[in-house]
């Protein structure tokens, strides 16, 4: 059945899951990119965009954070600073930006998926200039605080709105596909670096991401609202309407509505919640541990235990960022053709194997080639890590869901654990053991996604939880 609208539109009475249609999607159902997703079985030029827009935000990520990694003896020199008081401002910012992972995903249940996206991107590209102008060390602190609030919301909205829109035969290689160009991101942070920092200055180097503004104009263009959202909501108001004249609704309606009416922390502890909520937790918190090590010692180990000189670190870095996202490709392919779990063990397992015989090579040319081969799996499980974790909530906390599982993850990973691979590091004298801690982790997580991950390739995300 269809109705036509006061501008001569065709549009749907019912959602394809059989309800009528209510006066939130009758409104969006206007929008020819709206109707473009709410089959849920084609694909349209506005999936391309959606796809797009995710992705773009992926690499201006890996391009931000690798862009400050590699600047960082710069800015110390700049502002005379000593490496603990370094550090202490870092620390300030990733505090800062755990909070931006749980805000923006929490408000995305609040006021919808599409908007927010596109007004963290515009915060983030608004704030670079900030950072490159800072005439202060506290200044800088404060400017990428607030870059990193702005920029850990888009990954998590981003993901979600690909998840809710794109069909479910897909969602597993889309989700990677976007995530993966965080690796190119962070080739072409290397390219920056060594040709913009190198000639220019740090603070030039820092506004070249800021040109990703005008992505929040074409997110706000093109991408339409997540049909899943927009039916909770208008779920949400036809019960809440009901109840306030007097009117009966069933029991399944108002058992969601006690839920879904006060959206918080709360709602992802709650018995139906709960066993989603522990296993996301455990995928993310492992990816975090895993990665943070990586993250944060790779150029200084092999700077001083394997004598690579920043050129040689550089190129190596650009590299191992490519082969990565063709890990990231591949992972997202295996997710949809032969599932969820195993495509997790299968890059776990190549990375484990690889990053080992990484660490006790003393070859030249070995250290090229496994360092680039562990990549391949190292980066690509992040692929069905982040599909999970988009795809394993309700719709009704979907966002909520997210901020508290990766700011639990972040906080874990990127806090928590360095002072372990630090500890390991002084008590030895080299950061050898604290990489091999890396595939122990590594085939512990392999292990326990065989075990507690459920198998979701391929269902509608309302087939996996309600």
């Amino acid at each position: 059945m269809s109705s036509i609208t006061a501008d001569g539109i065709a549009v749907p009475s019912a959602s394809p899951a059989g309800e009528q249609v209510g006066p939130l999607e009758q409104k969006h159902l206007q929008y020819a990119n709206y109707r473009a997703v709410t089959d849920g079985v084609e694909i349209s030029r506005t999936h391309w965009h959606i796809a797009t827009a995710n992705a773009l935000g992926w690499g201006f990520d890996g391009m931000d954070g690798v862009i400050f990694a590699l600047v960082s003896p710069m800015v110390i020199k700049e502002f005379s600073l000593t490496v603990p008081e370094y550090r202490s401002g870092l620390q300030i910012a990733l505090f800062v930006g755990i909070a931006g992972l749980y805000f923006w995903p929490w408000l995305s249940d609040r006021l919808g998926r599409r908007t927010l996206l596109a007004v963290n991107i515009a915060l983030f590209s608004l704030l670079m200039p900030v950072v490159a102008l800072s005439p202060t060390f506290a200044t800088f602190v404060v400017a990428r605080s607030l870059v990193g609030f702005a920029l850990n919301g888009e990954w998590s909205l981003g993901s979600m709105l690909v998840a809710e829109t794109w069909p479910a035969r897909l969602r597993g290689r889309v989700i990677s596909a976007t995530r993966s160009t965080w690796c190119l991101g962070a080739s072409l942070a290397g390219g920056i670096t060594g040709l913009v920092a190198a000639n220019f200055g740090w603070r030039v180097a820092v506004m070249v991401p800021g040109v990703i503004a005008m992505l929040a104009i074409y997110v706000r263009a093109t991408c339409p609202e997540s049909p899943y959202w927009v039916r909770a909501q208008d779920r949400k108001q036809r019960i809440s309407d009901t109840l306030a004249s007097g009117g009966r609704v069933s029991d399944d309606d108002r058992a969601w509505f006690g839920k879904a009416k006060s959206v918080g922390i709360r709602q992802v502890f709650l018995p139906d919640v709960l066993p989603s909520t522990l296993v996301a937790l455990f995928v993310a918190c492992c990816s975090t541990c895993i990665f943070g090590t990586v993250g944060g010692w790779m150029p200084l180990y092999l700077a001083t235990e394997k004598h690579w000189s920043t050129a040689e670190y550089s190129l190596f870095y650009v590299c191992w960022g490519i082969v990565g996202f063709l890990g990231l490709c591949v992972a997202g392919w295996l997710a949809d053709k032969i599932g969820r779990r195993m495509a997790f063990v299968v890059m776990l397992i190549e990375g484990a194997i690889f990053i080992t015989l990484w660490v006790y090579t003393e070859n030249h040319v070995l250290l090229w080639v496994f360092g680039l081969a562990w990549s391949f799996g190292f980066l690509g499980f992040w692929g069905p890590s982040t599909t999970l974790t988009a795809e394993v909530f309700p719709t009704r906390v979907r966002g909520v869901a997210n901020g508290v599982v990766w700011a639990i993850a972040y906080f874990v990973g990127f806090v928590l654990f360095p002072f372990v691979t630090v500890a390991l590091q002084q008590h030895t004298g080299s950061f050898a053991l604290s990489f091999l801690c890396i595939p122990v982790l590594m085939i512990a997580m392999a292990i326990g996604v065989m075990l507690l991950v459920p198998e979701h390739s391929g269902k509608e995300l309302n087939e996996i939880i309600v």
